[in-house]
């Protein structure tokens, strides 16, 4: 028996798709015969990754630069994605920093994009997706909100309000006909992972190339690929988890559960 995917002819808005786990994600989804809108604040990025997925796939791309740390701008999304039959929540970065470190103003714009542009969003898409009975969200959030790191403590807590939203959420949504799920990436291979291991190896040793030496001890000692973390988007949004809602599924390898 095959196991087809059936999402051919849907079409997927996504944020945060101008790289990393969000480009993946959208290469992925177009693999699929899916007709994409594309978020991200940088309209230049946005535009390599349109031109390089019409290079590839027969299908529709359209690109809307965005700031969703605006809840104006997240209507504004919805409005002209015009039908949404799959939401990817992906956009967000979040500083790291304990709580002295980090100042109101920097955790507040942090929240307003990751936390609040997620809820506005979904809230956006989901009155459309209710009056056709069917939809997916996806909410791509992160480990450390069911392990909180007091050195991360802005994404601890946001990931952790984010988890209990798609819980919350998700545990009702399917009396309208919509899914709403989560994923918790680990230590994911993308620019931003090399970023903030470098911000640590220059804390720790003084040295920004010893960053490598903190994938050493990951499963696998590496990090994950941004195409596990789509393919198992893929299959959420997908009708082979259509009895899947309101739960968030990790990805790292088993590290959480690491001792």
């Amino acid at each position: 028996m095959s196991f087809e995917l059936n999402l051919t002819g849907r079409t997927a808005l996504i944020t945060g798709a101008s790289r990393g786990i969000g480009r993946a994600i959208a290469e992925a989804f177009a693999e699929q015969g899916c007709h994409l809108h594309l978020a991200s604040r940088t309209e230049n990025d946005l535009r390599t990754v349109q031109d390089a997925i019409r290079g590839r796939f027969n299908v529709e791309v359209a690109i809307h630069p965005s700031d969703l740390a605006d809840g104006d701008t997240c209507r504004q999304l919805a409005a002209a994605s015009g039908t949404v039959d799959i939401l990817i929540n992906n956009a967000g970065a979040i500083p790291s920093g304990d709580l002295l470190s980090i100042d109101e103003d920097r955790w507040r714009q942090a929240w307003d994009l990751k936390v609040f542009g997620f809820i506005n969003l979904s809230r956006a898409v989901y009155a459309g997706m209710k009056a056709r009975k069917r939809g997916v969200i996806v909410n791509i959030m992160g480990g450390v909100g069911e392990r909180p790191d007091a050195a991360y403590i802005v994404g601890s807590a946001g990931n952790a309000g984010l988890a209990a939203f798609t819980r919350a959420l998700g545990g009702r949504s399917l009396d309208d006909g919509i899914r709403v799920v989560g994923i918790n990436p680990g230590m994911i291979a993308t620019e931003r992972m090399q970023k903030l291991l470098e911000e640590r190896a220059e804390k720790a040793h003084g040295d920004r190339s010893r960053w490598q030496e903190f994938t050493a001890a990951l499963p696998l000692g590496r990090g994950g690929k941004p195409s596990e973390v789509a393919d198992a988007v893929l299959f959420l949004s997908s009708d082979r988890a259509s009895y899947i809602s309101g739960a968030v599924l990790a990805i790292d390898g088993g590290s959480s559960h690491r001792r």
